[in-house]
């Protein structure tokens, strides 16, 4: 006889209904689980808790009133009861034995010694232990569409006339030529045959900052075209593109998930039949129905029922309050395993923005006045360098002018009359072209391999300083990487889609020994496999599309919410709604101290039980007084659950209304000021 538990989760026989993805609750329902649950409705239970309550209220309240108590919690324990015996008999009737079987005893037991309340409150944590514990199943239906969306529905397809013409996207064919404006959304894979344009592709690549591209370039689906007009000749579309590839690694990362055993049923699985076999050895030897009773009352483990989901509720409660969102409550278990954390870097342990970091005038020449007229200049683009150069300016309170004959070159640097001056800013290549002395750019000791990205500026024909950029690390990351190792996780690894040099730099700034660059979706993927594969649990934690295969590959997926995209979100199974990564050393910290309390729990119920069993079989127990005492040890398990609401008292509460907190100055950015910034501010 199969030996299972409500809260089983099996893979189905071939041909069920819920075998694999596909099937009528649509692809990825339940990550291919099949859940065995118990047929609760919240409506039901609330009733069926109302009526139960009831009969404690007016038997405390009124002497006289004990039919009334009775008939209401008499109605209260069938409402609730119901639900759970229409298991147990399916159970019976599939050949399983599970503590379905055990409760429904429980509750007939009860009802049997006429203690209807007892009935309902065990039929009610029962339910209430299913409830918790249903985990969110739409995961991968919401990445798909997400990712979808990020997709174009229409895009221009050029004739062979050389006239535009609108189609769905979906149309696209290999060889056709469309045209990219500024702020599109690239709707297929292709190479660049007009035009350049500077590319945030952080959602497939990872890079950090825009890329500029120019013909004979390839450009990726669902990346976003930040300036020029291009025309873009199309190499994949459809699945074919690296979109679809990152969507088809969502879902087939999704399938390779196994299901998590549930705490419960390592130590319930054997207690059903030996309860039955007590109560049947009870009755053998002294044919004493009270006594039988009585060992069905104080064996009904709601102890167990208890240990997980009040431990589970209270961790809940406390996760919450910090703002972790956590969609599967089995989580909570499986991170006191994490013994392995891999980050992605932009958008995670970085900020993915692009700030000013450092200010560079030439002699004779103020930083304030450096970044005045790099700002005005800038003042109208679009582009992510001139939004930092700006918000800088705000920052500092530096005003700004308002440019005349204004003009960019898309990519590359950008003019205008800023008061009586004409100013140039961009690369150093394209300053030279516009007939700035080379000579005059200066000395950089900045290297742009690393992830800074260069500006100089130009004032009627000379180079006036230069501006470094990159984009930032997180002041929390060092920290929180610092506790991880401390919380025992013994392989801390930063993988990014970003260049080598990049993410080294980043590496050896928060302290993290092991780093890979250049890594496509599929490389994040492998990764995060072989480190699974030599014996490690994995904790993946990203934001972007990118990070979505990866996120569903590892053990634990985890999702910087905020700033996150939508599909990271919706791949994980967790997500830091305010992106501190101080959260994630909590996490490992109350998983730890949760599985301890379920633990606690166990031991209690045993120790409860075993003194339970052997008082009401010998005669010391009639069934009201065991049913007092499983009521008080249900008590003693709730309080020792309780104590985890307070963890993590230390760490500042989530506020909805204040995502962003004020910023820490940036390195360098402090002393940017209209008079004391020094000419050279630190690296």
């Amino acid at each position: 006889m199969q030996v299972t538990s409500l809260w089983s989760r099996r893979e189905p026989p071939e041909g069920h209904p819920a075998h694999g993805h596909e099937h009528e609750h649509g692809p990825g329902c339940a990550c291919g689980e099949y859940h065995e649950h118990t047929p609760v409705k919240l409506w039901q239970t609330l009733i069926g808790l109302v009526f139960v309550i009831n009969a404690f209220v007016v038997d405390w309240l009124f002497d006289q009133s004990h039919a009334v108590a009775s008939a209401s919690g008499m109605i209260g324990a069938i409402i609730l009861g119901y639900p759970i015996l229409v298991t147990a008999v399916r159970d019976l009737r599939a050949g399983r034995l599970s503590i379905n079987e055990l409760v429904a005893i429980a509750v007939l037991a009860a009802f049997a010694s006429g203690d209807y309340k007892t009935a309902g409150v065990v039929a009610f944590f029962m339910l209430l232990g299913e409830i918790i514990e249903t985990r969110t199943a739409e995961g991968a239906r919401a990445s798909i569409e997400s990712l979808i969306r990020l997709t174009p529905t229409k895009a221009r397809r050029i004739r062979p006339d050389g006239t535009e013409e609108e189609v769905p996207a979906s149309e696209l064919a290999v060889g056709d030529i469309i045209r990219i404006r500024p702020g599109d959304n690239v709707p297929a894979d292709g190479v660049i045959v007009k035009g350049q344009g500077s590319f945030n592709q952080a959602t497939i690549t990872g890079e950090s900052l825009p890329v500029d591209k120019k013909p004979g370039d390839e450009v990726f689906a669902g990346t976003q075209n930040l300036t020029g007009v291009l025309e873009v000749r199309v190499t994949r579309a459809g699945t074919d593109t690296t979109l679809g590839r990152v969507r088809e690694l969502i879902l087939a990362a999704e399938k390779t998930k196994l299901p998590i055993m549930k705490i419960v049923d390592q130590y319930m699985g054997f207690y059903t039949p030996l309860v039955l076999l007590i109560g049947a050895l009870v009755w053998a030897f002294t044919r004493d129905l009270d006594r039988v009773i009585a060992v069905f009352i104080v064996a009904c483990p709601c102890a167990f029922i208890l240990a997980t989901p009040t431990a589970m509720v209270a961790a809940l409660s406390a996760a919450a309050r910090l703002g972790i969102l956590i969609k599967n409550v089995a989580d909570i278990e499986l991170a006191a395993k994490i013994n392995a954390f891999i980050f992605d870097k932009t958008g995670t342990l970085t900020t993915g923005q692009l700030a000013v970091s450092r200010l560079a005038p030439a002699e004779g020449v103020k930083p304030a006045e450096l970044l005045r007229l790099a700002a005005s200049a800038e003042k109208y683009s679009n582009h992510p360098t001139a939004r930092a150069l700006n918000q800088l300016a705000a920052e500092v309170n530096v005003p700004l002018v308002e440019p005349q004959d204004f003009s960019e070159t898309p990519g590359r640097g950008v003019r205008a009359r800023v008061g009586e001056d004409v100013v140039l800013v961009g690369r150093a290549q394209w300053l030279r072209e516009q007939g700035i002395d080379g000579e005059s750019l200066g000395a950089v000791d900045l290297d742009e391999a690393e992830g800074w990205s260069l500006v100089f500026v130009a004032r009627n024909g000379r180079c006036i300083g230069w501006i470094g950029l990159q984009d930032q690390i997180r002041p929390e990351a060092a920290p929180a990487l610092a506790e991880l190792k401390e919380a025992g996780v013994r392989r801390i690894a930063m993988i990014s889609g970003d260049r080598t040099p990049v993410a080294a730099r980043v590496a050896r700034e928060i302290g993290c020994e092991e780093v890979r660059g250049d890594c496509l979706p599929q490389d994040k993927v492998e990764f995060v496999r072989e480190v699974r594969s030599k014996g490690y649990r994995v904790a993946v934690v990203g934001d972007g599309v990118n990070d979505a295969p990866a996120l569903a590959a590892g053990d634990m997926g985890i999702a910087m919410g905020a700033a996150g995209s939508e599909v990271a979100i919706h791949s994980a199974t967790i997500a830091l709604m305010n992106n501190d990564l101080r959260r994630l050393p909590f996490l490992v910290k109350l998983s730890r101290s949760t599985r301890l309390v379920i633990n606690q729990n166990f031991l209690f119920g045993v120790f409860f039980i075993i003194a339970g069993l052997t008082a009401a079989a010998f005669g010391y127990l009639n069934p009201i007084v065991a049913a007092i005492l499983h009521n008080v040890g249900s008590l003693i398990v709730v309080f020792n659950s309780a104590r985890l609401v307070r963890k993590g008292e230390e760490l500042e509460p989530f506020q909805p209304q204040a995502e962003q907190a004020p910023r820490p100055p940036t390195p360098g950015r402090e002393e940017v000021a209209p008079e004391t910034v020094p000419a050279v501010g630190p690296a």
